[in-house]
């Protein structure tokens, strides 16, 4: 990315942008204090968000959704207006910015085809959902306490009993969870309003009528294709949880034939106790060897036959095959830059999505910005896994970049995945899956050996309990 490319990015957001997110905040504002007593000021975020969509097919259900809850009449139809309202404007303020990034990139995107038609009969394990989801809407973020919370469990427990349904039942668990350790939320002294209003909106929207949540989550992700190629590694992104791990390998990948390169991702990710943590973490996905030497090695992979869902490559290991050494940064210089992008699902259409691999190189860091020529962009320092060997310092020392490109709290920002750095006057290169086999630093392996192997002994004692 150029100097000239970072400052077509930096510069004004595109036209709209701040306005339509503005309506957003307005409407979670409304939902923070509760529907059930909305006031002036929750009845203009209201009426302005159906006003938002004045011009759109949303523009009359929200309208009168709008008025409807304002007089005090709250249905589920209602409720799935606005909460469609809310997802079209965040869907589309996050196709500005990915436009306004692609074109600053010089990238091109494939176009979206949609993978089903949506079956016609839903669960009644929804309207359970549906139920508890205007509960909150009436009571508001800050009337929920533990008897409000508690009134999920049923459902939750009902949806957790049919695969079909098995992803909006983790939503709703993880929000359940998050409520319920905030309760009563009246006494927090911030609330994190838009990330329960996002949350919020996917349940509704996933809880409708008219197909199960992963019959819907179907009929809107892209169409499944097969593909054999090659993989270039590019980096890895590591989300790590209490009690899961989830690790994001980003990948170029060159199609067998005359394909262009394409810019893809394979996930993996496992449950585990929050006592597993650092490079331990890695320990929990040792059923996926192939993809973990790929990581450590920075090995090419050749996939045969394997099912590509836009940009999500579905990793199969009896598929893949290691290859020879590839490096990172000599695969980023020279084909990035060209590599098609892939298309964005209808339900991942949010800003807080956007995340694009890029390769940086000839600038300084500034504090917690990097700097290209006049141009700065700021470096999201809160991002480092604990799994790997990046740390601040490398950044800051470093010359060269591969990262993700995000935007959120209405900047943008850069997530390094690799650096290139100078230590001692030697070049160190530093990537988060370089641990994926065990870590490679004296320090920190001796302190794991001083501690012990914290997955090793878990699994001892699983065994002693099952054998008891």
């Amino acid at each position: 990315m150029l100097a000239t490319h970072l400052g077509e990015l930096l510069g004004a957001n595109p036209p709209g942008v701040g306005e339509a997110l503005d309506v957003v905040a307005g409407f979670d504002r409304a939902l923070v204090d509760g529907f059930g007593r909305l006031g002036e000021d929750g009845t203009a975020a209201l009426a302005a968000l159906a006003g938002a969509l004045g011009g759109s097919p949303l523009g009359g259900p929200a309208a009168e959704a709008a008025e409807k809850i304002a007089a005090g009449s709250v249905a589920d139809a209602h409720l799935a207006a606005l909460a469609g309202g809310r997802a079209a404007l965040l869907g589309a303020v996050h196709d500005a910015l990915l436009a306004h990034l692609d074109t600053a990139l010089g990238r091109s995107r494939a176009g979206f085809a949609p993978g089903g038609d949506v079956p016609a009969a839903a669960p009644n394990l929804l309207a359970g959902c549906r139920s508890w989801l205007a509960e909150l809407a009436i009571a508001g973020w800050r009337g929920v306490d533990h008897d409000l919370v508690s009134a999920s469990d049923q459902a939750i427990e009902a949806l957790l009993a049919e695969p079909a349904l098995r992803r909006q039942a983790v939503l709703l668990d993880g929000l359940a969870a998050e409520l319920r350790a905030c309760s009563p939320v009246a006494t927090m002294a911030e609330i994190p309003a838009r990330r329960w209003a996002d949350l919020w909106t996917r349940g509704v929207l996933l809880a409708q009528p008219g197909g199960t949540a992963s019959e819907r989550e179907t009929a809107t992700a892209p169409a499944r294709e097969t593909v054999t190629g090659r993989l270039l590694l590019l980096g890895v992104d590591v989300h790590e949880h209490g009690t899961a791990v989830q690790v994001q390998a980003h990948w170029l990948l060159e199609p067998d034939g005359d394909g262009p390169h394409r810019t893809v991702r394979t996930s993996a990710s496992a449950a585990k106790v929050d006592t597993i943590a650092g490079p331990a973490v890695w320990r929990v996905l040792a059923d996926r060897p192939v993809l973990l030497r790929a990581l450590a090695e920075q090995r090419a992979v050749q996939v045969d036959g394997v099912a590509l869902a836009g940009g999500d490559l579905l990793w199969e290991e009896d598929k893949a095959r290691l290859g020879f050494v590839a490096d990172p940064f000599a695969t980023a210089r020279l084909h990035l830059a060209g590599a098609v992008a892939a298309a964005v699902p209808p339900l991942e259409r949010h800003p807080a999505r956007i995340g694009e691999p890029v390769f940086l190189e000839n600038y300084t860091v500034d504090g917690a910005s990097l700097r290209l020529g006049e141009h700065a962009l700021e470096i999201d320092m809160d991002r480092f896994p604990a799994c790997g060997p990046l740390t601040p310092d490398l950044v800051t020392a470093s010359s060269a970049c591969i990262g993700l490109v995000r935007w959120d709290a209405g900047r943008w920002a850069l997530q390094p995945l690799a650096v290139q750095a100078t230590v001692k006057k030697k070049q160190v290169d530093a990537h988060n899956g370089d641990w994926a086999l065990g870590p490679t630093d004296p320090k920190v392996e001796k302190a794991m050996a001083r501690s012990g192997d914290t997955v090793l002994v878990l699994q001892e004692r699983a065994g002693r309990l099952l054998r008891a």
